[in-house]
């Protein structure tokens, strides 16, 4: 009898990107004593290499193998790889000094075998080596231990050689990036949220304990916005931020609009005519065709979560690159998604997939 075996892998980097801290909690990295995150790179070929460049907190990498008979039956499987701590560089009088993450065990469950298929979920992260003190949600009120950063990845392999992943819990803070195993972005966490994640009573209330974190998933945008991005946030006059609250309303279909809209944070439902066509997360750039045309908007984007967005003007972005990305936009609106803000279809995807060799 002939056998198959399948491996592949799913990956998380945790990192603190500039925006998502607000209040008090901005004090240190505004003092230099600790440092925001570059944003990670859409293609990781080396973890190693980011790790000791002080790039990400943590990296849980979840990698598994199966064998599987000639009729798809599950013969053997087992977990393959393990979380990877990252640090901190402190800052003081000019002197820095870099601090190791402190790791929490890796929580492997008990792999789920069905008919041509095993499925493996994976949590790993922990907590900072330096002191945050911070108010909690439950007595004592108050701690000087950093909170518990975590993601939980899910991986299932099939018996014809495919692969699917998903982000299935996280912490509320930092950002999560996945990388498949190929090393590619191909999905991010799409809310940072520093006020909960600081009031975390103790490791009692994470996956260590008795609670996970659901998380709510987008789908990680174009390399094209990701340049755009780049720009808009990299200009020489910062753009102006705006929070919106959750139900609070961006630009409505068929209203004048002269300036784009780079979601930072949370997540943003966009609806043509009334008729939800998207939802769409950090990274994505919307709003570009009436900035470029003159005209009028052309979708409704409503928040659907608490979100910030960063508003930029023509003078602040390319826009030969911009006519190209309303250009692909517009292709997808041949696909079903019409309407000018440009979003992506199925941004929250139910199922991730790729092939992997046997």
């Amino acid at each position: 009898m002939g056998t198959r075996v399948v491996e592949s892998s799913v990956m998380s980097l945790s990192w603190i990107p500039s925006e998502a801290i607000r209040g008090f909690g901005k004090l240190p990295f505004s003092l230099g004593v600790s440092h925001y995150d570059e944003p990670l790179p859409a293609q990781v070929d080396d973890v190693e290499a980011l790790r000791r460049a002080d790039r990400f907190r943590f990296a849980n990498r979840l990698s598994a193998a199966a064998t599987f008979g000639d009729d798809g039956e599950v013969l053997a499987f087992r977990y393959t790889g393990g979380a990877v701590t990252g640090a901190t560089t402190v800052r003081l009088g000019g002197l820095g000094a870099t601090f190791a993450g402190v790791a929490m065990p890796d929580l492997r469950a008990e792999p789920v075998v069905g008919d041509g298929w095993v499925r493996f979920t994976q949590t790993g992260g922990g907590r900072t080596a330096l002191p945050l003190p911070r108010q909690t949600s439950r007595p004592p009120y108050f701690r000087l231990q950093s909170p518990v950063t975590w993601s939980t990845l899910s991986l299932t392999l099939f018996a014809d050689g495919r692969a699917e992943y998903d982000l299935v819990g996280a912490s509320a803070f930092p950002r999560h990036w996945v990388y498949d195993a190929d090393g590619h972005l191909v999905l991010k966490s799409g809310i940072t949220d520093w006020a909960r994640w600081t009031s975390q009573p103790s490791w009692r209330h994470t996956p260590w304990g008795d609670e996970d974190s659901p998380a709510l998933v987008v789908a990680a945008e174009t390399a094209l916005e990701r340049e755009l991005s780049h720009r808009i946030m990299r200009a020489g006059q910062r753009p102006q931020v705006d929070n919106l609250a959750a139900g609070t309303e961006l630009v409505r279909q068929g209203t004048p609009g002269d300036a784009l809209f780079l979601l930072l944070d949370g997540v943003l439902g966009v609806d043509v005519d009334g008729a939800r066509i998207a939802e769409v997360g950090p990274g994505a750039i919307v709003g570009e065709r009436s900035l470029l045309e003159g005209g009028l908007r052309t979708a409704t984007l409503t928040a659907l979560t608490a979100v910030r967005v960063a508003r930029a003007g023509r003078d602040a972005v390319d826009l030969a690159a911009l006519a190209e990305l309303a250009r692909g936009h517009r292709r997808e609106e041949g696909n079903g998604a019409s309407g000018g803000t440009g979003p992506r279809p199925a941004a929250i995807p139910a199922a991730r997939r790729e092939s992997v060799t046997a």
